[in-house]
């Protein structure tokens, strides 16, 4: 469904983020690309969706296909129009719009009534608690109900390839749950989804794929239970050191990837 192969992306013309970045989205699949902050999952999300040059980002080596068809040059609302929608870090929901209002701006591009309806009739079944909140501005909803209404909001585009990009970003462990079982809710009814995460244990925890990003490159992929069993993986992403004691987040914070990771 999305191959990016061999991906470059440089920011004013100076700064190299993507490093030849290669990665694939199967249909049907839930796929976590992993990363800490500054590996440069952000941009390979906004060189998917046609957000770079708000950036001051151009794609200078490389391809983005998606369906058979290169996208890495289209407009954002060309590609949201081909299937493909996203949820952005840190919810960026209409703060002094409604619920209601909200969920109506993201099917901007879908010209038919029938289907917008349909999609309405979807999200609030799939989120019962913003049925209650049709009429509520957004900015008084908590942050786990405000990520549900940035997916809402996503699906009311009737996406085939629906990208997360960090959706358990400061929600408590409870909600977090809730949210990994809406996107594999979300799979189950036929979208598949590339999921953008620090969270390791939850992306892999749903996923049939991961990818591990480090400096704008792949450093690791393969199936979840590989990279959850992976040593590194365990003591960088997961806390993890020895005959599984965790370390402290200082220690975490401060450890250095092998060799391996970088060459």
């Amino acid at each position: 469904m999305l191959e990016i192969a061999n991906l470059e992306v440089v920011y004013n013309d100076v700064v190299l983020v993507l490093r030849g970045l290669s990665l694939e989205v199967r249909e049907g699949q839930i796929v976590a690309l992993l990363g800490a902050n500054g590996a440069g999952k952000t941009t390979t999300l906004r060189a998917i969706t046609g957000l770079l040059d708000v950036h001051e980002g151009d794609v200078t080596k490389g391809s983005i296909t998606y369906n058979g068809e290169e996208i890495e040059s289209k407009d954002a609302s060309e590609i949201v129009r081909s299937g493909i929608a996203q949820v952005m870090e840190g919810r960026r929901v209409f703060a002094e719009m409604t619920v209601d209002e909200n969920l109506r701006t993201g099917a901007t591009t879908n010209k038919s009534s029938t289907s917008v309806k349909e999609n309405y009739d979807k999200v609030m079944t799939m989120f019962p608690l913003l049925a209650t909140r049709r009429k509520d501005t957004a900015g008084y909803l908590s942050g786990g109900e405000q990520q549900m209404l940035a997916i809402g909001r996503a699906l009311m585009a009737n996406p085939s390839l629906l990208i997360l990009d960090e959706p358990s970003l400061g929600l408590a462990p409870m909600l977090v749950a809730q949210i990994r079982d809406i996107i594999v809710e979300i799979n189950k009814e036929g979208t598949s989804v590339l999921l953008i995460e620090q969270n390791a244990n939850m992306a892999l925890s749903i996923s049939n794929y991961g990818y591990i990003m480090e400096t704008g490159k792949v450093v690791m992929d393969g199936d979840p239970d590989k990279l959850l069993g992976d040593e590194d993986v365990q003591e960088f992403y997961l806390g993890l050191h020895g005959e599984g004691e965790r370390k402290s987040f200082r220690d975490v914070k401060h450890y250095k990837r092998r060799k391996r990771w970088l060459s």
